[in-house]
């Protein structure tokens, strides 16, 4: 079935009939091609078809962390509503959708308020409530937007995460403002080009993958800085220096207490904003000055770039549309389901950006 054909009753699967995933049985192991029996939606759930899926850091980060095995990974996605289960009225089969593993319900006090968007309405089931790495996939209804059919699937895809938390990070939480300095600790592709599109004069980028220089710039980037090349120098005097008192926003995109204190560090006195976007990959706390805190400087934290799925992706989608959002240049590699494992190694050895891994290819 192709993304633009309705599903047909006769054509519905049925909890017998099974599918072909991409799993794992423990932590850190390659994943495997197995056939899984998929079950119907239930109330207020949605059964799609997977058209495409991108592999994002999350996929990796929790690849390699002990949970509840066996799993199917993968949570950026696109997909054609295949079927849909009792009570769920704003998809019907044939819709073209994006997944999210936030949900938004609309009903619940955090999705009606404008002060988050954290929803209490879905609960989660398998990986990041989606486990888009399969053929079928069923998902909470709340974590399904609708999408304008004109936007590619592969383009699509990658609004289902990393994009909308990128971009929705500059956009949402921080509220880049026009003429303002940023600093991405971790080149995170997507915040830079949030920045971009905020109006943000200096935008710069740490990481200690030279490669990343080159894309940077073609989204925008003014600076770049290899911590490896500054010498015994602390990071963020070179970032107050090259800012000329600090970085207007600072964003942490990697998930290391270090760097979340050494971001606060670089951000200017007075205003300077530092969001948290990467997960702590060893759980340990981070530690930032009082006297920093008194001085005016702020720290946050951003799930989902404080996306509002069902309101907000609609716009990046017309963004694109309208070619003001970029989003080609962030794919790098298109791979077949078969070859899932050479898109975990490319991703862990940073050799791509995105890698959009087809299902009937």
């Amino acid at each position: 079935m192709g993304p633009q054909e309705k599903s047909s009753q006769d054509k519905r699967l049925t909890p017998s009939n099974q599918i072909i995933l991409g799993g794992v049985q423990r932590a850190g192991q390659r994943l495997r091609m197995e056939e899984v029996m998929v079950a119907s939606p239930g109330a207020f759930q949605v059964r799609l078809k997977i058209v495409c899926s991108s592999l994002c850091h999350s996929d990796v980060t929790f690849w390699h962390l002990p949970a509840l095995f066996p799993m199917i990974f993968g949570h950026e996605a696109f997909g054609v509503v295949e079927s849909v289960g009792e009570g769920v009225e704003e998809v019907s089969p044939g819709d073209l959708v994006v997944p999210s593993f936030l949900g938004n319900c609309g009903d619940c006090t955090e999705c009606r308020s404008e002060r988050t968007n954290l929803c209490d309405g879905a609960a989660i089931h398998n990986f990041l409530g989606v486990s888009s790495f399969a053929e079928y996939t069923v998902v909470d209804v709340s974590q399904v937007t609708l999408v304008d059919p004109a936007i590619p699937p592969e383009k699509a895809c990658l609004l289902s995460c990393g994009v909308s938390t990128g971009v929705g990070a500059a956009w949402k939480v921080a509220a880049v403002e026009q003429g303002s300095s940023v600093a991405v600790f971790g080149l995170g592709p997507w915040v830079v080009e949030g920045a971009r599109l905020r109006g943000a004069s200096t935008i710069i980028g740490i990481d200690l993958n030279p490669e990343k220089l080159d894309i940077g710039k073609k989204l925008g980037l003014t600076d770049f800085i290899n911590p490896k090349d500054i010498g015994d120098r602390p990071l963020s005097e070179v970032i107050v220096e090259m800012t000329d008192g600090g970085a207007d926003y600072c964003f942490e995109c990697i998930g290391l207490a270090s760097l979340v204190s050494e971001a606060f560090a670089s951000s200017r006195k007075g205003w300077g904003k530092t969001i948290i976007l990467g997960v702590e990959m060893r759980g340990e706390p981070f530690s930032i000055s009082s006297a920093e805190i008194m001085q005016g400087k702020t720290v946050t934290g951003s799930v989902f770039g404080g996306i509002k799925a069902k309101r907000d992706i609609p716009i990046l989608v017309k963004q694109y549309l309208d070619k003001e959002l970029r989003l080609d240049e962030f794919i790098t590699h298109e791979l077949g389901f078969q070859d899932i494992n050479k898109a975990f190694d490319l991703l862990v050895q940073g050799k791509s950006i995105r890698c959009i891994v087809w299902m009937d290819r």
